[in-house]
């Protein structure tokens, strides 16, 4: 995304057709589902509005829930943000999903629509629901004939690493335009991945392998090398050289916490990351956002904090997973990425 926008996803709805293993609202135990009222919607786009506005930014919205369709308003926000011209991304379930949703979607500028594929048939369903797996591949033709970009993102687990490459085919054979995959983060009741940092350098080393064989045939895919660690592997490949000319202290990429990326809770809740667990600054309905992007989340800006990372060149444009870090030591957004091999003194 281009820097003149601010990104905030937002959680219209707890509502869903399915109770992944993993998800983050049901991992702790909540099970009051919570959806925003319309004139709180209102209020969240006009706060966000005027925030962006502030910081001469321009909102783009990463709609969710649950499973954002299911909102009885969902069509009205839609049209708000058409009218208001704002662009958004919808993060969803397929089973809703036909040629002329898609085609009305589109008519209401919907960008991009993200599905999940975590795993082969098997598990993924074990993961999400029966059922799911040939759901979500088949509703990709309907996405892309729409014009609206398909995305596909993996939540990768000791329990689905060796499967990820037939992923790759599977969403390939379906016409998917973006594919990414990010680490599972662990909960309170689970405190590891169940990767070894090894084990995962040569996974993105076999993966690397196989999207430059598709990227190399033609392939329409994009695959999005979206975890940090990429850019480690690429520093050893070669594929990355440290920029000259650059600013000491400066952020340059790597996690957007902090830089340019808020979620907001179905409840309203100001988060610094989704995947960070405890990671509330501030309340929509009671704060202002700017002065909760000055003040509380300054917390999540303290580079120099990173145990391993702030010793590490790679500093401005990597950190690793700090989500991934903190689910795996004690809620320490700070600590080390559990699979990062890098060495550093």
């Amino acid at each position: 995304m281009a820097n003149q926008y601010f990104a905030f996803q937002w959680h219209i709805t707890d509502q869903c057709d399915q109770r992944c293993k993993h998800c983050y609202i049901f991992a702790e135990g909540h099970f009051c589902l919570v959806s925003m009222t319309w004139e709180e919607m209102l209020v969240v786009v006009e706060k966000c509005q005027n925030f962006c506005k502030k910081f001469n930014r321009l909102p783009y919205f990463y709609i969710t829930g649950g499973d954002p369709i299911l909102h009885k308003n969902f069509w009205q926000l839609l049209e708000l943000l058409k009218e208001k011209k704002i662009p958004f991304t919808l993060m969803g379930n397929p089973f809703h999903l036909n040629d002329e949703v898609c085609q009305k979607l589109r008519s209401y500028g919907c960008d991009k629509y993200q599905m999940s594929i975590d795993g082969m048939e098997k598990t993924h369903d074990w993961f999400r629901k029966p059922g799911s797996f040939k759901c979500t591949l088949e509703k990709v033709s309907s996405i892309n004939k729409a014009g609206i970009t398909s995305v596909i993102m993996s939540t990768v687990s000791s329990m689905n690493i060796k499967e990820i490459p037939d992923v790759i085919d599977a969403i390939v054979k379906a016409g998917v335009d973006v594919y990414a995959f990010a680490r599972y983060v662990p909960t309170s009741s689970e405190k590891s991945t169940g990767i070894k940092p090894e084990e995962y350098r040569d996974f993105l080393k076999a993966v690397d392998k196989k999207y430059k064989e598709y990227e190399k045939a033609g392939c329409k895919t994009y695959f999005n090398r979206k975890d940090h660690l990429w850019t480690l592997y690429q520093y050893e490949t070669g594929e990355f050289k440290i920029p000259e000319n650059t600013k000491e202290g400066m952020i340059y990429s790597g996690c957007n916490c902090g830089n340019c990326h808020f979620t907001i809770s179905s409840k309203g809740e100001l988060m610094a990351c989704r995947r960070v667990a405890n990671s509330i600054v501030g309340n929509i309905f009671t704060d202002k956002i700017e002065d909760v992007w000055l003040n509380q989340m300054e917390a999540y800006r303290d580079y120099e904090k990173f145990s391993k990372c702030s010793k590490c060149k790679l500093l401005a444009w990597c950190r690793g997973c700090p989500a991934v870090a903190a689910g795996s030591n004690g809620g320490d957004f700070y600590s080390e990425d559990p699979q990062c091999w890098m060495k550093v003194s």
